[in-house]
């Protein structure tokens, strides 16, 4: 419970800062509050629910590795990944989804988006991929562990990154927006699917936005998937 209360006051004191430069200087790269409010509670939610099976159980692959508990996994006739993640699976993520679906909520009602069947199917895939797309990105991370035995750091660049995804990337150099569309596909997990919503342009992408965020999420899972076999092929057990 302290946990969530602490979670849910560090982020709800990130996202006050955010309103108070917007309301105070009218907006950011052309996005109001109401419409910042969606992305954050987007990218709060979709990341809730792709790390509550993925963050605190792969990193520790490090560990896991390091102590031979991942030597013993391989010996149970069970698939390592869905172990390792359904075992684990992290209730402390309560306070994020509250606070991504608060938002979402009160910002709905506000945006400028034509509500529609095909609109609110295009809301929920585009969530489910980003869920798809965190637990793929972080999979990527903790297999990486079983090659270079050594995994943690990558954390760090990853959470770089993603404090970045909190905002829309056209306030970003062009070479920045490329890289977060492209190799470091972490515009996906709000700002793509919520311009797409929102009718705002994309960089690159254009109209294909929409579909692209879609895609990307099982796109991304289908990657995590080989290269964690891959990473199994490759791994030697503790002794080396």
């Amino acid at each position: 419970m302290l946990a969530w209360v602490s979670q849910g006051f560090g982020y709800a004191g990130a996202f006050a800062s955010l309103w108070i430069i917007l309301t105070r200087f009218g907006g950011m790269g052309g996005w109001r509050w109401q419409d910042m409010a969606f992305l954050l509670g987007f990218h709060t939610l979709g990341y809730a629910l792709g790390a509550c099976f993925t963050f605190v159980q792969l990193r520790r692959m490090e560990e896991i590795v390091r102590d031979g508990e991942f030597d013993s996994l391989l010996t149970r006739p069970v698939n390592t990944w869905a172990f390792l993640s359904f075992s684990g699976f992290n209730i402390e993520y309560g306070s994020h989804v509250i606070l991504g679906v608060g938002l979402m909520a009160w910002a709905l009602p506000k945006v400028a988006v034509d509500w529609s069947i095909f609109t609110i199917l295009q809301l929920a895939a585009s969530l489910f991929s980003a869920a798809l797309l965190t637990g793929a990105l972080i999979t990527l991370i903790g297999a990486s562990a079983l090659v270079l035995r050594r995994a943690r750091y990558i954390f760090g660049i990853y959470f770089d990154f993603w404090e970045l995804s909190r905002f829309p990337i056209t306030i970003f150099a062009a070479p920045l927006q490329f890289l977060l569309l492209s190799g470091l596909p972490f515009a996906y997990m709000a700002y793509v699917p919520v311009a797409a919503l929102l009718g705002k342009p994309v960089p690159y992408l254009g109209d294909a936005a929409a579909s692209v965020a879609v895609a990307v999420g099982p796109v991304a899972a289908l990657i995590a998937a080989a290269f964690w076999r891959f990473a199994i092929r490759r791994y030697q057990g503790v002794g080396g």
